[in-house]
């Protein structure tokens, strides 16, 4: 039962000996006293007695968690730190598309570590996401300028699947079928090159990594070419004539490019680049040993209908105020399905709002400024180490310098730069452009915004054995002339007056709270949006992300600096295969539908490896997230759909059927647990065994899992793959639509095909799944932090709760709106759908706008069924945060019935005219049938705290007609 302090003359002396702060009673909403209510509301005598109603006996674990027991905040803190503190800090000079860099503290302290925020959800709502919708539409405007192209995504996952997103991109532009090569350059990065081989194989294309000025494109049918600007061993290449063969070859020219070196450098557009990726890490957002960082896509105009991920449009509201929404194709996947060209759900949107607000803080001037320093210091050491004998490459280059020496040498500087501190990369690829393609031995530094100049003096004592080089920083400093040639940018970016106006602390503090205002987060209410697990970001979670000791490391330092990485991640390993009943765990995949992904892949080496690589068909219910047969089809799948049951529930007749059918080529079944429904299936054991027996593997999603932690395991289950979103169930916030993480546990024979986080390119394991090994690896400190405080008997309460709550909102809306799903005792599992669709006059987005006005967020919006809600409080949320719920949507159950009853206007009525702006609200005329008072302040709550929408209802349909995706003049916002 929930952990509740004895009355203190009862305390026992064991007791007062127990931590004051233990986390279950601060994470888990419900005193025992509203557990209690909740309890005999729905006729149960105890939480148990739900439990063993609602949860199929069959599936129970029936033991406790074998997990640490919990620990309080202050001691799991002091664990953690000292975990993290043997991680050792080197100085960075590795680049490979990481750069150190400086997150201005207004920035890190108001956005990075507030949870006004960080926790948001994805702007699906508009009206209530006008903050971080602008500043992502700053961070696009940030984009196109700089690569000077017409249009840019609002983020990607990283530099690495960006680009894999621009390989299928570019597929599918290319009207030729037949044309199915990428031309890779062999100077990208390693980690982008090995991303994008795993995403080609599976379908089928071809990737050739070649030295691109000899190339012939008339060789093979290409669909695109991959270069990399500057290039990883910092070359900038003047890439006219490589561009005019591809393009005269019918391929698509990608470019990725390096985001600051383009406030100096011409811009792929300008270079003739139909695409460019890239990340935004460098601007202000923490290494973090790999991430969570913003990547970047743009492309041209005529491009945009094909471009995946996320695109925030401007169009305006019911009064005509310009107002920002997600646009085209925002959930691709959901949409379209197994026609889907990308998989991409979750995005990096916390991360993508630091590196505009970066921008918009520096601006122009300041940022130009910040790469022109770098360049200056680069070429301060390039000249230096001339002077002291060493090879540097002629090539013209931005931050980066590569040093060509023997071997044995290299290996000299390498351990005496160990020895002060120091990271460099040794580099074994080609060392000039020369026909011979020879290999060389050389060493890459490159260079960051940290650089000052002592860290000059200690590389090039370095370089000198371990003496001072004799040269003083202002010797160097005049012997450099900065001049890019004709590849320098000579055309104007970023001249909207959003980034050039916030360059003082005090407006830079002001817009970030206007723009905080904006939004709705969990600082105002519950968010009881179903599958998607809106629980409680707690503070002590949170802290460890912004430590030096896990934001400051590179992702390719030595493994040896990142031992407490290993030891922590090791034990988030263990605790996540014990919890899901698992051999093995995978951490890399950085987002829920690269779990998916990865899953699927893991999956398909299982078949392979058996001699059973024919096995292709993945069979996927109805009822599936929108993720999962877009996910298929990226991993060379073929989807077959099995019918649901009008209760919801997989239709067990028509999978045998179709498991029957495909027997020889059944690859996998994808399956949502609880159903996408809400509801425990109880032939989930059955259904397992029937892909089983016709030669399957079973996939879990994972969305539902914080309706099994502690009470069932997908691995019990049947499941042989399951995907786990950490920004779900483990308490990674959602960051406004990012960052994710979606690590896989597997059963013991699929083990040895878990992605190959170490890059050693077995063919026994699946390939690279992200940019770095493990992902986006700080904000795995989050749910090490949860699993360590809660323990295992708090995580089965939290589970519990989580329960009771869905099972008491059903329990009070039944009665105003039918519940669509039960399962068990009449219960649902940890969420519930309810039907609008028997009234006539509104709809379930009038519901979902209305309640704005009461200053919640809507739950999920027709899905899985058209016309509903699906609703999930979560075990976060108080009884009195869920009555106040019940109370709104009740309260709009009698608006509802005026407008049914001819009381109301059917057209011009709160439900139709929500959510209501102060601006309307307070204007001088008031022409609307129903009270000022009604539409503002419709529950008695409201007068003491109310969350005011900036804007009325969106206007998406225009949007998506007049597509405008970039920072609009300030004449149109002032409308």
């Amino acid at each position: 039962m929930h952990e509740l302090l004895a009355t203190p003359h009862l305390e026992s002396t064991a007791a007062l000996l127990a931590p004051t702060d233990t986390f279950v009673r601060r994470h888990v909403g419900p005193c025992a006293a509203e557990v209690e209510a909740m309890l005999e509301t729905l006729g149960h005598d105890s939480l148990d007695a739900l439990i063993d109603t609602a949860v199929p006996a069959a599936i129970r674990l029936n033991r406790p968690l074998a997990l640490p027991p919990n620990r309080g905040e202050h001691e799991t803190l002091a664990e953690l730190r000292a975990i993290a503190s043997r991680n050792k800090i080197f100085r960075n000079y590795l680049g490979q598309g990481y750069s150190d860099c400086i997150t201005p503290p207004v920035i890190q302290r108001n956005i990075l570590e507030n949870p006004g925020w960080y926790t948001a959800y994805t702007p699906y709502q508009a009206e209530i996401a006008q903050g971080r919708l602008e500043a992502l539409v700053n961070f696009q405007t940030l984009i196109t300028d700089l690569t000077g192209l017409e249009i840019s995504n609002s983020s990607l996952l990283d530099e690495a699947t960006a680009a894999a997103e621009a390989m299928a991109m570019a597929k599918a532009m290319r009207k030729d079928s037949g044309a199915n090569a990428i031309l890779v350059s062999r100077t990208c990065h390693p980690q982008t090159i090995n991303v994008i081989q795993t995403r080609a194989e599976p379908l089928g294309l071809q990737v050739i990594v070649a030295d691109e000025d000899e190339f012939d494109f008339t060789a093979e049918r290409f669909f695109a070419v991959l270069l990399q600007y500057p290039d990883t061993t910092g070359a900038i290449r003047d890439y006219a004539a490589v561009v005019e063969k591809a393009h005269a070859a019918g391929a698509a020219v990608i470019m990725a490019a390096d985001i600051l070196a383009l406030t100096v450098l011409q811009s792929p557009g300008e270079l003739g680049a139909d695409m460019a990726v890239g990340s935004s890490q460098r601007l202000g957002v923490p290494l973090g040993y790999g991430g969570p960082h913003a990547g970047y896509l743009a492309t041209r105009d005529q491009f945009k209908r094909v471009m995946p991920g996320r695109l925030v449009g401007v169009s305006h509201d019911a009064q005509g105020k310009t107002a920002y929404r997600l646009a085209l194709q925002t959930r691709e996947q959901h949409i379209r399905r197994e026609k889907a060209t990308s998989n991409i759900c979750t995005a990096q949107v916390l991360l993508a709002v630091l590196a505009s607000m970066y921008a918009v803080y520096h601006g122009p001037e300041g940022l130009t400024r910040i790469a022109r320093r770098v360049h200056l210091y680069a070429a301060m050491l390039a000249n230096g180490l001339r002077q002291l004998g060493f090879q540097v490459a002629s090539e013209p280059f931005f931050d980066t310098i590569r040093i060509d020496l023997d071997p044995t040498r290299r290996a000299e500087i390498l351990l005496a730069a160990q020895a002060a501190g120091i990271n460099l990369r040794a580099y074994d690829g080609p060392s000039r452009r020369e026909r011979d393609s020879a290999h060389g031995s050389s060493l890459l530094i490159a260079l960051d915004e940290t650089m000052d100049r002592q860290q000059m003096r200690d590389l090039l004592r370095i370089f000198h054995g371990g003496a001072d080089a004799g040269f003083t920083i202002e010797a160097l400093a005049a012997a450099v002339t900065i001049d890019f040639g004709s590849q320098a940018r000579t055309s104007d970016f970023l001249t909207h007056p959003v980034f050039n106006t916030h360059h003082t602390e005090t407006e830079m503090l002001r817009y970030i709270k206007r723009l905080e205002a904006k939004d709705l987060s969990l600082t105002t209410s519950m968010i009881p949006l179903g599958s998607c697990t809106m629980k409680l970001n707690a503070t002590s979670e949170m802290l460890p992300v912004t430590w030096p000791e896990l934001g400051r490391l590179h992702p390719f330092c030595p493994s040896a600096q990142a031992e407490g990485y290993r030891a922590m991640c090791n034990q988030l390993e263990g605790w996540l295969g014990e919890i899901t009943g698992f051999a093995g765990v995978s951490l890399e995949p950085n987002a829920g539908s690269q779990g998916e992904y990865a899953g699927l892949l893991v999956i398909r080496k299982y078949h392979a490896a058996r001699g059973e690589g024919h096995r292709n068909i993945c069979l996927i219910p109805n009822s599936a997230h929108g993720t999962n047969p877009a996910s298929a089809v990226m991993a060379g799948m073929k989807v077959v759909a099995v019918a649901c049951l009008e209760d919801g529930d997989i239709d067990v007749a028509d999978l045998r059927a179709k498991t029957e059918q495909h027997a020889p080529n059944l690859a996998a079944l994808m399956v949502t647990y609880p159903s996408t429904h809400g509801v425990f299936e109880g032939g989930i054991r059955e259904i397992c065994e029937v892909v089983h027996e016709h030669g399957g593997q079973v996939y879990m999603d994972g969305a539902n899992m914080n309706a099994q932690v502690g009470l069932c395991r997908p691995g019990d289950i049947g499941a042989d793959v399951c995907h786990l979103n950490l920004h779900k169930t483990f308490c990674i916030p959602h960051g406004g639509g990012g960052p994710g993480m979606g690590p896989i546990g597997v059963a013991a024979h699929l083990v040895p095909h878990l992605p190959d986080a170490e890059r050693m390119q077995s063919d026994m394991r699946v390939g690279a799944i992200s940019a770095a090994p493990l992902g986006s690896a700080s904000i795995l400190a989050i749910p090490w932090m949860y699993i360590r405080m809660m323990g295992g008997e708090g995580l089965t309460e939290a589970t519990k709760i989580a329960i009771l709550n869905a099972n008491y909102i059903a329990r009070r809306l039944e009665p105003y709106f039918p519940v669509l799903f039960k399962g068990a005792g009449g219960l649902v599992a940890h969420e519930c759908i309810i039907d609008l669709r028997p009234f006539k006059t509104v709809t379930a987005e009038d519901v979902a706008k209305r309640l704005i006005d009461y200053s919640f967020h809507a739950p999920t919006l027709s899905w899985p069924v058209a016309g509903t809600l699906m609703i999930e409080p979560t075990e976060s949320e108080s009884k009195e945060e869920l009555d106040r719920f019940c109370e709104a949507m009740i309260a709009i159950h009698a608006e509802i019935a005026a407008i049914e009853s001819g009381e109301a206007d059917k057209e011009r009525n709160v439900l139709k005219l929500a959510p209501h702006t102060a601006q309307v609200v307070c204007g001088n005329t008031w022409d609307r049938p129903y009270t000022r008072e009604q539409a503002a302040y419709p529950a008695p709550w409201l007068r003491e705290s109310k969350f005011w929408p900036s804007v009325g209802r969106v206007d998406n349909v225009w949007g998506d007609r007049n597509l405008f995706c970039a920072c609009v003049p300030v004449e149109e916002v002032a409308r």
